[in-house]
C-alpha cells in the first residue's frame, strides 16, 4: 500500500518568459545597473564588442583598427585594455617578430551577446519608428 506524503509548500508554477524576465528586474539593484552601465561606457567599447561578436575567431589588432577607421590606435588601445581588465575580452599575446596581438570574447563577454542583439533590434525599431512619421515637437508641460 502507497502512502502519501503531503507538501508542505504548493508546486512553484512554472513562470513564462516574461514574468522571469520582470522578477530579475526586481532583483537589479540600481548599483548593479550603475556598474554594467560603467563597464560598457566608453565610445567605442558596444563596436569592439560587436566586430568580436561578428568574427569567426579571435581579432589582431590591426584587423580591429581596420574595422574601426574613426577611432584612434590610443583610443582603441585603451578601450580594448578597459574590456580586458573588466574581464570581457581576453588578450594573448605570440613572442614573435613582429609581435602578433589577438583579441577574443571571454565567457563572460560571450554572455553579452543577447543583451547586444536585443539593443539592436531596439535602435531598428527606433529607427524605423522614426522614419515611418514626421517629427513633432515636444510641448512643455502646463504650456
Amino acid at each position: 500500500m502507497k502512502t502519501s506524503v503531503q507538501a508542505k509548500h504548493p508546486p512553484k508554477r512554472k513562470q513564462g518568459a516574461a514574468s522571469e524576465s520582470l522578477e530579475r528586474a526586481k532583483e537589479c539593484s540600481p548599483a548593479a545597473a550603475e556598474e554594467a552601465f560603467r563597464l560598457l561606457e566608453g565610445r567605442w567599447k558596444m563596436v569592439i564588442l560587436y566586430h568580436l561578436f561578428s568574427a569567426t575567431g579571435a581579432l589582431r589588432f590591426s584587423e580591429l583598427e581596420r574595422a574601426i577607421p574613426a577611432v584612434t590606435q590610443k583610443m582603441l588601445i585603451q578601450q580594448l585594455r578597459e574590456l580586458e581588465r573588466d574581464g570581457i575580452v581576453a588578450r594573448t599575446i605570440y613572442p614573435q617578430v613582429p609581435p602578433k596581438v589577438e583579441y577574443a570574447l571571454t565567457p563572460v563577454g560571450l554572455a553579452l551577446r543577447p543583451a547586444l542583439h536585443a539593443l539592436l533590434e531596439w535602435a531598428d525599431l527606433r529607427r524605423r519608428r522614426l522614419v515611418s512619421r514626421p517629427a513633432r515637437p515636444v510641448k512643455a508641460p502646463g504650456r
